[in-house]
């Protein structure tokens, strides 16, 4: 199976297997495991932060982040298409008691006017914004990259209003190979930031999130009562320590991969969304064509597609996608958007619909 439905569905690699099998452990909530240390250490020394925490999931760092930086009541700002807002079931107001709102946005990306714009003056009536939030890369962006100039003034912005500003990093590699600089220039803007590695880097599992000393502290506490506290996590911590010392290096190769996957789509007729592929998040619509009947048509043949919407897809290269992969998916969708274009419909005409 070419399966582009998310980098997320990366397995193992053998080199991956060996570090897990022989990672030295020990018990992490005693802070005693040398695996989860070195990879915490590494993951601060990377963003720039004073310490890191290594959490299971990107979830859990997100709402760690939204529970150190906010009290029961207050508001969350950030962009209607963040993954904090609509892709964590509801957490910041299931577990920190937090609103979200939505500061107006262009693929995921917002200025620090509209972001001042967005912030209500103290009243009653209002829940008080406390945390501004920005997800870089943008996955419903299309993978869009933040520029550095515009997330400093937004940081600038929000921190002149009082407000904390947290970064969304789960694909943070990926936006820091896009834009030519390391990613700590990102974080430098930034409270505190959750990275992933099982995103672009191809580790099965775990995040981390990163900030000051204090904040780490605190958000240990926080992590055991949701449950973080995994004791021998080293087997794991190896597999992300692996991921950043083998496959960050390699992540341009998905890049590549990505824009050639959209231009050939264009040519078979499909829209991308945006216009642009930026890093190795792809969407796309085949205009008069169902999504469904697409999607079962590719399976058949064995490529794997997330449909996102009628006629709407999502495809995101990995280090388990080559260009040989790429092509055949090409191939495969055109064969698979000849047969359900009803008779005579051109890619001209399709795309016109």
């Amino acid at each position: 199976m070419i399966d582009l439905r998310s980098d997320t569905v990366t397995k193992p690699t053998p080199g991956m297997r060996r570090a897990m099998a022989e990672a030295e452990v020990g018990d992490d909530v005693f802070g005693e495991d040398p695996t989860v240390n070195e990879l915490e250490r590494l993951t601060a020394e990377l963003l720039g932060k004073e310490a890191a925490m290594f959490v299971p999931s990107g979830t859990m760092a997100n709402q760690l982040a939204v529970r150190l930086h906010t009290r029961i009541g207050d508001e969350l700002l950030t962009d209607a298409g963040a993954h904090v807002y609509g892709k964590e079931a509801g957490a910041a107001a299931a577990l920190s008691g937090v609103s979200c709102r939505a500061v107006p946005a262009k693929r995921g990306i917002f200025t620090a006017d509209d972001l001042v714009a967005t912030v209500r003056p103290a009243d009653v009536h209002h829940a008080p914004a406390r945390l501004v939030w920005v997800e870089n890369t943008h996955n419903v962006g299309g993978g869009s990259v933040w520029p550095v100039e515009t997330l400093a003034k937004v940081s600038r912005a929000a921190h002149d209003c009082g407000l904390a500003l947290h970064l969304d990093g789960a694909r943070l590699w990926n936006a820091a190979v896009a834009a030519g600089v390391p990613e700590r220039e990102f974080a430098s803007h930034a409270d505190t930031v959750s990275v992933c590695y099982s995103k672009g880097l191809g580790a099965p599992v775990g995040s981390a999130l990163a900030g000051s000393k204090d904040l780490i502290v605190t958000g240990r506490r926080f992590r055991k009562q949701l449950g973080g506290g995994m004791r021998q996590a080293g087997i794991l911590a190896a597999a992300a320590l692996y991921a950043l010392r083998h496959n960050r290096p390699r992540i341009s190769e998905d890049h590549a991969n990505a824009k050639a996957l959209a231009e050939g789509l264009v040519e078979l007729g499909a829209e991308i969304d945006g216009g642009t592929v930026a890093t190795n998040i792809v969407r796309f619509r085949t205009p008069g064509v169902d999504a469904a009947g697409v999607s079962a048509g590719l399976r058949k043949q064995g490529v794997a597609l997330m449909v996102t919407g009628p006629n709407a897809f999502r495809a995101v290269t990995h280090l388990m996608i080559s260009a040989t992969d790429v092509a055949t998916t090409l191939r495969t969708m055109g064969e698979v958007l000849q047969s359900l274009r009803p008779a005579g419909m051109s890619r001209a005409v399709a795309a016109a619909v």
